[in-house]
């Protein structure tokens, strides 16, 4: 079974960026497609983006598009979320977690082990 740890979050002002990393810890990373999701305070989770097994698929909610890049790594075990341009809005605790596929149009798929996430704050 894998285990997720999220790093790389932090404070920043509008339109700076934040490299946040997903590390894992078990067998066989490359064989899982990993989502990378929010929530805010008093909001709903959201999926911002997720990467296919091979970085065969990406996907990005409209809301970040264009800002954000997810990578993977497999050697090292990592799949990392680039964030630019970052407002005030993409304040949430970010999670990773594996998912079942990540379809270019629709999305992640069925979540199943989470890290604990890790904190991003855009304020002037």
């Amino acid at each position: 079974q894998v285990q997720l740890a999220e790093s790389g979050g932090g404070s920043v002002q509008p339109g700076g960026s934040l490299r946040l990393s997903c590390s894992a810890a078990g067998p066989s990373f490359d064989y899982y497609s990993i989502g990378w999701f929010r929530q805010a305070p008093g909001k709903e989770r959201e999926g911002v983006s997720c990467i296919g097994i091979t970085a065969g698929s990406t996907y990005y909610a409209d809301s970040v598009k264009g800002r954000f890049t997810i990578s993977r790594d497999d050697p090292k075990n990592t799949v990392e979320l680039q964030m630019s341009s970052l407002k005030p809005e993409d304040t949430a605790v970010y999670y990773c977690a594996t998912v079942d596929y990540c379809n270019a149009k629709y999305g992640p798929g069925s979540t199943h082990t989470w890290g604990s996430g890790t904190q991003v704050t855009v304020a002037s």
